[in-house]
């Protein structure tokens, strides 16, 4: 068989069940398990599996959501690249609460497989992460805003009351010396709370919500620990977040033009710490 029509076959399989051992890959298709493992290998690089251990974990398209249609064209490689660094900053074994929004569904596809507690009010991040093994799943309910499928309201503030993790990952609308915003009321709301729940506050927001404003405050760069961004982001940026004690993490771009140097700003007597020690609400 051709490795096209061959590796349809495998997605198809992987898809439908959301696992599938490497075992089992190779007795339905028929061919070699080196075979298997090369066709798996550039499902991977593709981004349409996550390869684990003896087997692969479906790591495809969520279920179209309008705003996600409208926002994922842009700025694809970033957002890509800083879910891969993100993500990577996370032990195995950690606990860690996504919100929802097209980079930190970066950071979600970044974790199939990984050995990592999460807890989200996104159902495209749920569903991505329902087939992974390996990962302990917690969803928050309340109101589903229809355009993002996030929960929001009351509900969804009143269950997060009693839940505690490692590092809260966050995006953002925008981004400005006076802190960080979004264009949801209830949504700003809602995160407040999920910073309130993180022992660390961790935003992941790409180059192009800087200097923009949106809707609703969130918090001062102050409540922030750090902030994983590509290299696009410019001198009087990086200088606003040094002076407020973030940690700048920036993300290498599969197209080489970041160099993936770790910036880590002068501290003062009350900034925060990279190791979390310091303010997060």
């Amino acid at each position: 068989m051709l490795p096209e029509p061959r590796r349809r076959r495998l997605m198809d399989l992987i898809s439908r069940q959301g696992y599938a051992t490497l075992d089992e890959l190779v007795r339905v298709l028929g061919v070699s398990e080196s075979t298997i493992r090369r066709d798996l290998e550039a499902l991977d690089l593709a981004g349409s599996v996550k390869r684990t251990h003896g087997g692969a974990v479906y790591a495809g398209e969520v279920r179209s959501m309008p705003a996600f249609d409208e926002r994922t064209g842009t700025a694809v490689a970033e957002k890509r690249a800083i879910g891969q660094a993100a993500a990577e900053r996370l032990q195995d074994g950690d606990t860690v609460l996504l919100d929802g929004g097209t980079t930190t569904l970066e950071v979600a596809r970044s974790l199939v497989g990984r050995r990592v507690q999460v807890v989200t009010n996104s159902l495209p991040i749920a569903q991505l992460l329902a087939s992974s093994q390996q990962t302990d799943l917690i969803l928050i309910g309340g109101y589903i805003y229809p355009r993002t499928g996030v929960a929001l309201g009351p509900l969804a503030i009143a269950t997060m009351q009693s839940i505690r993790v490692r590092t809260a990952i966050l995006g953002a609308g925008g981004i400005v010396p006076e802190g960080i915003y979004n264009s949801n009321l209830l949504l700003v709301e809602t995160e407040r709370q999920m910073m309130s729940c993180g022992q660390e506050v961790m935003i992941v927001a790409d180059h192009t919500k800087f200097g923009r404003l949106a809707l609703a405050r969130l918090c001062g760069l102050e409540q922030v620990n750090s902030i994983v961004v590509d290299s696009g982001l410019a001198d009087g940026d990086r200088a606003f977040l040094e002076a407020a004690g973030v940690a700048i993490h920036v993300a290498p771009v599969a197209d080489g033009r970041n160099t993936g140097a770790f910036a880590e700003p002068a501290r003062s007597e009350g900034a925060v710490r990279e190791d979390g020690v310091g303010s997060a609400v």
